[in-house]
């Protein structure tokens, strides 16, 4: 067998120092003289070797920084069980995000966007309502003490929610979330229906959640059902998958 190409094993050989532990978390790489002079390579080879670690997600360049070892906070556990928890009394204002992420109130922001569309073949299918039916396009940026940790695109009927209090954006964040927000326009979900994809991000996403190379997103497509209707679709919840671990449970 042929050996390895340089950058391959140069790659080796950070990355079992990042997943040993003796190049932790926000650590800086050897300089890439230093780097090329321990293995006797030319500068296009380490940077060959850097390159991959940061499509791998283990690393990241700073400007006037240098590469470091990403600093990768621990995945939080999502769970259906999220949803029926909401549906009881809150004693104090939370959402399906806030008790996910463990932070209070204080410590949740919400950016959002509200504006009014018309649904496409795919929307109408998943509300199993005509093509064109009128919709409210809400888009949120969840953030947990500061950090962008998630992005929601979600609609509504216009039909539903128009002239009332959840079509203004100034009511957000609203306690309970969009599961209180159905209740209060008087259909309490009964059903929640979640698919689950992985993909790249978009430059966008990517940007907005701050998120490093080669690390890719857990797309959810949701519906909220209350009886028979479709009452929200939400297209998509985007997490970044290196902080998220998905928990399902059925009962036999």
């Amino acid at each position: 067998m042929p050996d390895r190409p340089a950058y391959l094993r140069i790659a080796d050989t950070l990355r079992e120092g990042i997943r040993d532990g003796s190049l932790p978390p926000g650590t800086r790489l050897p300089t890439m003289a230093e780097l090329c002079a321990a293995h006797g390579v030319s500068e296009i080879v380490v940077r060959q070797a850097v390159a991959l670690l940061r499509t791998e997600g283990l690393v990241e360049t700073r400007r006037g920084g240098g590469t470091v070892v990403r600093v990768v906070p621990p995945a939080r556990r999502v769970a259906m069980e999220r949803y029926r928890a909401v549906t009881r009394p809150l004693a104090v204002p939370e959402t399906t995000f806030t008790r996910d992420q463990k932070i209070s109130w204080q410590e949740y922001r919400l950016d959002k966007e509200f504006t009014r569309v018309r649904a496409d073949d795919d929307l109408g299918a998943l509300f199993e309502l005509p093509t064109g039916t009128e919709l409210l396009r809400r888009r949120f940026v969840f953030y947990a003490r500061g950090e962008p940790q998630q992005i929601s695109v979600n609609y509504l009927p216009w039909s539903l929610v128009g002239g009332t209090p959840v079509a203004d954006p100034e009511r957000e964040p609203w306690p309970g979330g969009t599961l209180a927000q159905l209740a209060y326009l008087g259909h309490p979900p009964t059903r929640v229906e979640e698919s689950v994809r992985s993909r790249m991000p978009t430059p966008e996403e990517a940007e907005t959640l701050r998120m490093g190379g080669g690390v890719p997103v857990i797309a959810i497509t949701r519906r909220m059902l209350s009886r028979a209707s479709v009452m929200e679709v939400c297209r998509d919840i985007v997490l970044p998958a290196d902080r998220v671990v998905l928990d399902y449970s059925i009962d036999l």
